[in-house]
Formats: structure tokens, C-alpha cells, sequence
């Protein structure tokens, strides 16, 4: 799994961890109906999960339609607006649980969180 973090926003640590946890709890519903195989390996390998960064809504936007358009489990987050952003606030993405090579051919590039 992978979770793309928007740093353009300025977010707090705590923020970027809350919006994180969302994308990865939404991906993984997405790929429990999907791929429960997928998930019972993920869940058995140790969750794996890398964080990586991008610096626009452009970006995440783009990740996230790649990921989609592969039919890989996704999750695209925007915020509800109660702290630090303006609710829609586009913030995160998460792709998988799948197979490290197809996520790491849409997010290999990024750079890690």
C-alpha cells in the first residue's frame, strides 16, 4: 500500500497522519470487496504501507486517476474542513493493498514523505 500526501497545503504532522489514516482505511474496504485474497497476503505480510509526497492537487488528482484506471483499490480524501483546511480540501490518496510492481509503476517516482 501507498499513501500519497499533498505538502503544499501546510498541514501539521498530525494532520497529514489523520488524513493518511482515512485514505488507508477507505483503500482497504475498497480491496477487502475487490481482492480479499489480496488483503488476507497483505494482512499475513505485515501491512505494509509506504508514504510518499506530492506538492499539488494537480498531482494527487493525477495519481489517483492512474491508480483508478489500473482498477487498482483507491482512495482519494477531502477534508471535512473542522481544523486546519476549507472542507473539499483535496489531501491524500491511497492505493492497494495489490502487488508492490503495479503500485509502483503510478507512484515509484514520488519522493518519500
Amino acid at each position: 500500500m501507498v499513501v500519497v500526501i499533498r505538502t503544499d497545503l501546510g498541514m501539521g504532522k498530525g494532520k497529514m497522519v489523520a488524513q493518511g489514516g482515512h485514505a488507508i482505511i477507505e483503500a482497504f474496504l475498497e480491496a477487502q470487496r475487490k481482492n480479499p485474497k489480496a488483503v488476507e497476503e497483505w494482512l499475513r505480510e505485515g501491512q505494509k504501507k509506504v508514504v510518499v509526497k506530492v506538492n499539488s492537487e494537480k498531482e494527487l488528482i493525477e495519481i489517483y486517476n492512474k491508480a483508478k484506471s489500473e482498477n487498482l483499490p483507491c482512495s482519494i480524501i477531502r477534508d471535512a474542513g473542522h481544523t486546519q483546511l476549507k472542507p473539499g480540501t483535496l489531501t491524500a490518496v491511497a492505493i492497494g493493498p495489490d502487488k508492490d510492481e503495479k503500485i509502483d509503476k503510478i507512484t515509484g517516482h514520488l519522493k518519500l514523505l
